[in-house]
């Protein structure tokens, strides 16, 4: 039998390469363990996510949810908090909010605590206005409080007063009074310039003004004087107002109502030498000289002075001339304090056909409001 006998040789290079085969292993390992520890930290992570989304109905019943608080009163409270029981494991913390910093818990803020903002304080050339001394007419401005502005000056001047006048707003034992202070004072003042044909005014204004203002005051006293048992005071100022208006050509109807109303007053006064020289005037400045005349020389009768001027201007528009100087002059002696009849004299003496067509006295009657 024939035996063989291996023999091994062995290389110098062998533990080189074993050495750097150790060193790559090594390497492999610390390279890979960081990678299993991020899988395995995953995976945890991934297993608590789905057990807190999707509690079940005893974790629901049983959430605790904690109020925000500063970091200060967090380590106090969680050094001071007991440590969690093991027997409710159940019970999920929710996650607290990021505390803001230097602001008291919301559990703790009391009203008294919210202080309003500080009066902001003016300094520099700001001056803050103090209130003079109070008087019995209110604060004195001449104090030193208004520097370098003139203290205002007022003076009244033509100050006058209208009498209170109540006149009764019906006949017989009724005892309601109307207030004619403002219509009495507006007849007053307009008479002279609009109580005879042609009115006279000192300027397109004041006729404008005038006329306005009668026909607010015709409408305000229509209702009073159209009621059948109408006063005479009513009455009588109701035609006076209706004879302007006719006079400044405010229509036909001023015409007719100053007649009617003028009318129904004589019939309540028939010796009342007002309304006789109203309603004669009428007529005859109208055009009815016969039907006037009565009515005039039935107010002359009664004293009433204008009526016989009224006699004088119908006397001139029939062409009785001398007759009407024969007339103005009679009257002129008698009354030696008139003034209006010297102008009169002069205007039939000039050949005028009006004795009324005189310049007339200014007035001043405001826009009606």
């Amino acid at each position: 039998m024939k035996t063989t006998t291996l023999s091994t040789s062995v290389s110098p290079k062998a533990p080189a390469l074993a050495t750097l085969t150790a060193v790559a292993a090594a390497c492999a390992m610390m390279l890979s363990a960081p990678a299993h520890a991020a899988e395995a930290q995953a995976a945890s992570s991934a297993t608590d996510a789905s057990n807190a989304s999707v509690p079940s109905a005893i974790d629901s019943s049983k959430r605790v949810i904690r109020l925000a608080q500063p970091k200060a009163d967090n380590a106090a409270s969680t050094n001071n908090a007991p440590a969690p029981q093991a027997a409710a494991p159940q019970t999920v913390t929710a996650p607290q909010p990021p505390t803001v910093q230097n602001r008291p818990p919301m559990s703790t803020l009391q009203p008294q605590d919210v202080r309003p903002p500080a009066t902001p304080e003016f300094t520099g050339t700001t001056r803050v206005y103090d209130p003079g001394p109070m008087s019995a007419t209110g604060i004195d401005l001449r104090s030193g409080q208004l520097t370098n502005i003139p203290t205002p000056q007022v003076q009244l001047s033509d100050i006058s007063f209208v009498p209170t006048v109540l006149i009764p707003q019906q006949t017989g034992d009724n005892n309601d009074k109307l207030d004619v202070s403002l219509l009495d004072d507006f007849i007053k003042d307009v008479s002279p310039n609009a109580r005879h044909y042609p009115p006279n005014f000192p300027n397109r204004s004041q006729r404008h003004y005038t006329r306005e203002k009668i026909k607010v005051l015709a409408e305000w006293i229509e209702p009073y004087a159209k009621a059948p048992n109408a006063s005479y005071d009513v009455l009588i100022r109701a035609a006076k107002l209706n004879g302007m208006g006719r006079n400044l050509d405010l229509g036909s109807d001023y015409t007719i109502r100053g007649g009617q109303y003028v009318d129904r007053a004589i019939k309540i006064q028939p010796d009342s030498g007002e309304a006789n020289f109203l309603y004669g005037m009428m007529l005859s400045e109208g055009g009815g000289f016969k039907e006037g005349q009565k009515y005039l020389d039935r107010a002359v009768s009664l004293g009433y002075t204008e009526a016989e001027q009224s006699l004088a201007q119908s006397d001139l528009l029939s062409d009785r001339r001398d007759k009407a100087l024969e007339r103005l002059r009679r009257l002129e002696s008698q009354n030696p304090d008139n003034d209006i009849i010297p102008q009169q004299i002069k205007l039939i003496e000039e050949g005028k056909f009006y004795i009324w067509d005189i310049p007339a006295p200014d007035i001043n009657v405001k826009p009606s409001v």
